[in-house]
């Protein structure tokens, strides 16, 4: 017993130790971290090579650790005779800075390369001061006589499927390796009649530029229409973007599949008949299929007035090939109570989401037994009325 006393207590300690770290150390983080004072201008990228006659352009961060906010002006030292450098705020130049307390602003140092600049190794400084304080962050620029194409284009799924009808969407992603901003341009080489559209993300503006900073990517996509009556087949889609002399380039893959193209009529065109109130009439009804696949499955159905009755034989068409045609018997029964005159009845076709209807006319007429009951009381009504005026008109 004593044994197993000892042994939960040695547990207990250990537990309660390891406790204790564990909250001890967040805390001497945050104590470390409140501890940092002073300015720091950063930077991710602190060396880079460019190229003559170009324009370059490197983020930076002033920081502010645990001071009061003061005006920190801004320059540059150690720029190279005929170079151009200066930093950027958002997207203008400025000449000092304010950053809050345990805040920071983001900079820019934009540089512009003359073309003649020998290919060698240069440091800058770029230097905040103000408030008693200064602090400098050391760029190292190397240049090259010639760097390779800085754009990339890639497509998540270059490469779709479907019918003419179809819209292809392919998203794109533009990114742009180089060291400074550039706005880049557009172009998609595809099939003849085929229409595209670039939006930027998801958008749904239209583009044909866009804009991209140094180091950063977009998401771009492109829209491809194909003509309604585009043959089945694979097609091939090239699109390109183009700044300053740097091209990258994305090719992309499409097939369209036939689709089944239904129409609805009557035999040799007539889309008319004649019947009878509360009997049923057989109206031929053709179903042609003028696209490039079977149509599967077709499925009857219609819309005629309150009351009628229209009923098909056969109820569904198990295929039709394309090009070719079936006919089905529709058996419609006016309304006892529809009057003579002339009614619509739609007939509609669908198979696999592709439908189409047809609006046949429907001419009610009245039974010729009842023509002749009619007749016959007419008649009769005529004799008496004669008959009755021929005994009191003697009198």
């Amino acid at each position: 017993m004593q044994k197993q006393v000892k042994l939960l207590a040695a547990v207990t300690a250990f537990l309660v130790l390891f406790l204790a770290a564990s909250a001890a150390g967040p805390a001497r983080a945050q104590a470390a971290a409140d501890e940092v004072r002073g300015l720091y201008l950063l930077t991710d990228y602190p060396a880079l090579t460019v190229q003559a006659g170009t324009t370059a352009t490197v983020s930076l961060r002033l920081r502010n650790y645990g001071l009061p906010p003061a005006r920190l002006g801004l320059r540059v030292d150690g720029v190279p005779q005929g170079w151009k450098a200066a930093v950027l705020g958002g997207g203008q130049p400025v000449a000092a800075a304010m950053p809050a307390t345990g805040e920071s602003v983001p900079l820019q140092l934009r540089l512009e390369i003359p073309e003649d600049a020998a290919a060698q190794r240069h440091t800058l400084r770029v230097v905040a001061e103000g408030d008693g304080r200064q602090v400098s962050l050391p760029i190292e620029v190397a240049l090259a006589e010639e760097l390779p194409a800085r754009l990339a284009l890639e497509a998540s799924l270059p490469a779709l499927k479907g019918g003419a009808s179809t819209t292809f969407d392919y998203s794109l992603t533009l990114r742009n390796d180089s060291g400074r901003d550039l706005m880049v341009s557009l172009d998609a080489q595809a099939p003849r009649y085929f229409r595209t559209e670039f939006n930027e993300g998801y958008g749904s503006q239209q583009i044909s530029s866009v804009p991209i900073e140094a180091g950063q990517s977009k998401d771009i996509r492109l829209r491809l229409h194909p003509p309604s009556n585009a043959e089945p087949g694979d097609y091939e889609v090239k699109v390109a973007a183009v700044a300053e002399g740097l091209q990258a380039q994305a090719d992309l893959a499409l097939q369209i599949v036939g689709q089944p193209t239904l129409q609805v009529s009557g035999r040799d065109g007539l889309m008319s008949a004649r019947a009878q109130a509360d009997r049923a009439t057989t109206v031929p009804v053709l179903i042609r299929n003028t696209g490039a696949a079977p149509a599967e499955g077709v499925q009857l159905s219609s819309t005629a007035p309150s009351g009628w009755s229209v009923t098909f034989e056969p109820e569904r068409i198990e295929r039709i090939a394309a090009g070719e045609q079936a006919e089905v018997q529709a058996s419609i029964t006016p309304s006892a109570r529809s009057l003579a005159g002339d009614y619509m009845a739609s007939i509609s076709a669908r198979s696999q989401g592709h439908s189409a209807s047809g609006d046949f006319r429907i001419t009610v007429v009245t039974s010729s037994t009842w023509g002749i009951i009619g007749v016959a009381v007419i008649a009769i009504a005529v004799l008496i009325l004669v008959g009755a005026v021929a005994r009191f008109g003697r009198r």
